[in-house]
């Protein structure tokens, strides 16, 4: 399919710059994807939409400070280093990252980095990633936690502040991995999961790091062209089963966000269980793909021309979504990571 397929038009007024004062103030539209019916609520009144035995799966991924500050020291040119992932499981000082603007790393340069350490430049794998060793840093993850910024995303034309470590991290997190929010899961609070609760709705979690695969854009002509990145993601034990269960008692499977429906979509078997333990997923969605996990989604409005735009299209339909899209645009919804959310039944 072509990629211009799944182009629209986002003002950029419409893109939430910060997140509103509560969580689940949130604005929400609602789309029937059998018959294309639009309705508006907030997130608020989630559980009004859901029924007694519904399953609600969330993703427990937690976001560390991913993005440092560097300077060449010969020249002193300014780069923005953002780690990717751990490069070996024997040595956490190695990483993935990507350096930019790349241009500025020739040879096997060591970087200065802010605040103390250096960044010595081991690979380059092409396309502005570089494996990458911090040295004289001490303790890798206390450093990070006391010099690196939160990885909001560039359409935030803003510095993180200190908001933004408790804003851009979800109720759910705890296990680290991510350098980006599933964004969904920020709507969520302690009142609206016991209103969810009392209605009846049960809740599981599971887990995917997100990284390159959910963020990078879709660059090439066609969607044939794109190439995802692998991420970590793990379906417990727990969660399978509690999966397992409601299917038993017909509950539908909710996945907040798009990172979740590729957990559960990349465990999934032919007749829907779910294979449990730890892989990588390169699962790319797209219109025609057989959905076996999912039955709802709870997402937020993304980007033109991205991956996770042709996974809500395969579930909702492109052209019923592309309208949705158009409706909210109209209606002054709030797009992308601190925006308004779409719940798809």
């Amino acid at each position: 399919m072509k990629t211009n397929l799944f182009d629209y038009r986002l003002p950029p007024d419409r893109i939430a710059q910060r997140p509103l004062e509560k969580r689940d103030a949130s604005r929400m539209l609602v789309l029937d994807r059998k018959t294309g019916r639009l309705e508006h609520s907030r997130v608020r009144d989630l559980a009004q939409w859901l029924l007694p035995g519904d399953l609600m799966v969330v993703n427990q991924t937690k976001v560390f400070p991913a993005r440092l500050f560097a300077v060449k020291p010969d020249t002193g040119a300014r780069l923005e280093v953002f780690l990717l992932r751990p490069a070996s499981e024997h040595s956490p000082r190695e990483w993935e990252a990507l350096v930019s603007p790349a241009k500025r790393v020739k040879g096997h340069p060591v970087l200065k980095l802010e605040g103390r350490g250096e960044a010595a430049v081991l690979e380059s794998l092409g396309e502005g990633h570089f494996i990458l060793r911090l040295d004289g840093v001490g303790n890798v993850r206390r450093f990070l936690d006391q010099t690196g910024h939160v990885p909001l995303p560039p359409y935030i034309k803003r510095e993180d502040d200190g908001t933004d470590r408790e804003r851009y991290q979800t109720l759910f997190a705890k296990k680290e991995g991510s350098v980006a929010a599933p964004t969904a899961g920020l709507h969520f609070t302690k009142p609206l999961l016991d209103e969810l609760r009392k209605r009846g709705v049960s809740r599981a979690e599971v887990t995917l790091h997100v990284g390159l695969g959910t963020f990078l854009p879709v660059l090439s002509d066609d969607l044939e062209g794109h190439v995802m990145h692998p991420e970590r993601f793990e379906v417990p034990a727990p969660a399978a089963a509690a999966i397992a269960r409601a299917r038993k008692r017909q509950g539908r499977i909710l996945a907040v966000g798009t990172t979740v429906v590729r957990a559960l979509e990349s465990a999934a078997q032919p007749d829907g269980t779910l294979r449990t333990g730890q892989d990588e997923t390169r699962l790319f969605i797209s219109p025609g793909y057989p959905f076996r996990a999912v039955d709802a989604i709870f997402t937020n409005f993304h980007q033109p021309r991205s991956t996770l735009l042709t996974l809500v299209c395969a579930f909702g339909g492109r052209e019923r979504v592309l309208a949705a899209y158009e409706e909210a645009i109209r209606e002054g919804y709030r797009f992308l990571s601190y925006g308004d959310a779409m719940l798809i039944l």
